[in-house]
């Protein structure tokens, strides 16, 4: 009999952790690889926030905090929230966790009963889907193809809704496309959440400051004020300000939401880094500037990405609004052969042959439940997409 739980046979790895440890292996065994799978900026976090980081262990601020973040902290995102959103929530009604990962998993596993429904719109970050096995829950996908522009849209949603639906989990813009939803595509999916009072939104912000061209970020309870009271608010430090490794994440939502959510964190890591919420708050109340100058760096090798991918043989890649990932069809090198005489029969072929022959690491769209696509993150230096772009466009030159 087998020590492991049945639970965990309904979840995988995450496929882009297993590129990124891949590419890494690879890399130590001699191989020139260019990975592209980590979904992490390769800025380094400003100066003043490392300082606050320091002074809080100069100061001694290194002993537990309440549960779910420093009452300060708090403060900071209901402040952010209000300046940034235009939504007010009081201290009690945030929480503060150990990167935006443990937002999502506390709210799940807080609130889901066997047999609930989660509406997923894929193609979805890795994570959501299994988050919502591990709550007891069943994930719902709404497939959102490239000829919406990777946008879910409303009758799509309504048709997903039943009575046993509990959350829809909303991300924009979007990992791994890019996609961003404008305020006037939003306020349709909100209509139709008006409409459905058991349904709940947990919507994931955490690129809310990476957007490009005259794209204007808007999130739910924003759009739609009658949903703030089923709205959690998700967001957190690791992208806009290069602090991945920091593991601060932090939400806004109903008293009693954030109160249960409290209660798992109680019992599982308890409060996150106290280090890196004092590196938070400096972040949330510090200088925002660099944040904007950044985002043009990114805007810039978006441009070279799609630019370069779409002279590439059989593939076909659109201009996302945001983050930094770009998620190209590769539709045009299906059942083609390699070199080598292997047919490339679906995204998981192409990426496994281009990381072998090029020595390129991306992640298949299998993984984020649309195919034949792969994602591509573009948070690295310009020097190296350009060779890793140069790379793909001779793979797939490579392929007859």
């Amino acid at each position: 009999m087998s020590i492991i739980a049945e639970s965990l046979g309904r979840i995988k790895p995450s496929p882009t952790i297993a590129v990124t440890t891949k590419a890494a292996e690879l890399r130590a065994a001699g191989r020139d690889v260019i990975g592209l799978g980590a979904g992490e900026p390769d800025f380094d976090t400003p100066d003043n926030i490392k300082a606050a980081g320091k002074r809080a262990i100069d100061e001694g601020k290194t002993k537990y905090t309440a549960v779910d973040g420093i009452v300060e902290l708090k403060q900071a995102i209901c402040d952010k929230l209000k300046r940034e959103n235009g939504l007010t929530y009081e201290t009690s009604q945030v929480t503060v966790c150990s990167g935006g990962k443990q937002v999502i998993f506390n709210a799940l596993l807080a609130t889901l009963n066997p047999g609930d429904e989660v509406i997923i719109p894929a193609p979805y970050w890795v994570s959501y889907p299994d988050m919502v096995l591990l709550g007891g829950g069943t994930p719902v996908f709404v497939e959102a193809t490239a000829a919406t522009n990777f946008k879910m849209q409303a009758a799509d949603l309504e048709a997903a809704i039943t009575p046993k639906t509990k959350w829809l989990i909303f991300n924009s813009p979007s990992n791994p496309t890019g996609a961003g939803y404008s305020r006037d595509e939003l306020k349709k999916l909100t209509d139709v959440l008006v409409r459905h009072p058991n349904v709940w939104i947990l919507t994931d912000d955490m690129y809310e400051h990476l957007v490009y061209d005259d794209f204007k970020f808007v999130t739910p309870a924003e759009v739609e004020p009658k949903l703030y009271d089923r709205t959690l608010t998700m967001n957190g430090v690791s992208k806009a300000y290069a602090m991945t490794g920091w593991r601060i994440g932090y939400g806004a939502g109903p008293k009693e939401l954030i109160k249960a959510m409290a209660k798992v964190q109680s019992q599982s890591t308890s409060n996150p880094s106290s280090i890196g919420q004092y590196a938070a708050l400096e972040a949330l109340n510090g200088p925002q500037d660099f944040i904007a100058e950044r985002a043009k760096v990114f805007e810039g090798r978006r441009d070279l990405v799609v630019g370069m991918l779409n002279q590439a043989s059989g593939l076909s890649c659109p201009t996302p609004d945001g983050a930094f990932y770009v998620y190209p069809s590769c539709a045009g090198c299906i059942g083609k052969k390699t070199p080598e005489g292997k047919v490339i029969e679906n995204d998981l072929d192409f990426v496994t042959a281009l990381l072998e022959t090029e020595g390129v690491a991306v992640v298949h769209g299998e993984a984020f439940g649309l195919s034949p696509h792969f994602r591509i993150s573009y948070a690295t230096s310009t020097e190296a997409l350009t060779e890793a772009c140069i790379r793909i466009q001779r793979f797939c030159g490579s392929l007859t």
